[in-house]
């Protein structure tokens, strides 16, 4: 009994360390040279959002088509990923300084329906 209370601090330490392991988990991945949400969606970039400006373009009407990727709250990113504030105060994640986006229409993981939609909705490319 005494050994499992001296290896007590030991298993705190690695699961203290595991827990900020997955919370600096990668917040996109990469399938078939875009990045996509867990689910498998891709995602992608507005040409009306302003590059590094922390802020969203795609407000109201335009948010209900294209959901914005939200960023779990005290979650920790790193570059190329941040985070912009929406108007609503929601956190969104962004890549390379642009906010990401899903498209509704794509139902499917691996769909793209939404590439260059009105020539300004871009999948990510990696």
């Amino acid at each position: 009994m005494k050994t499992f209370y001296k290896s007590l601090p030991a298993i705190a330490a690695c699961l203290l360390y595991a827990g900020a392991a997955l919370s600096q988990a990668a917040p996109a991945l990469k399938a078939d040279g875009v990045l996509v949400n867990n689910a498998g969606m891709t995602l992608y970039t507005f040409d009306q959002d302003v590059q590094n400006s922390g802020k969203s373009a795609c407000n109201g009407p335009c948010a209900a088509i294209w959901p914005s990727v939200p960023s779990a709250a005290g979650s920790q990113v790193s570059l190329p990923y941040s985070v912009v504030t929406r108007d609503d105060g929601a956190k969104q994640l962004a890549y390379n300084g642009k906010p990401l986006y899903r498209y509704a229409a794509d139902t499917k993981p691996g769909e793209r329906a939404g590439d260059n939609f009105k020539n300004v909705w871009h999948v990510v490319k990696d």
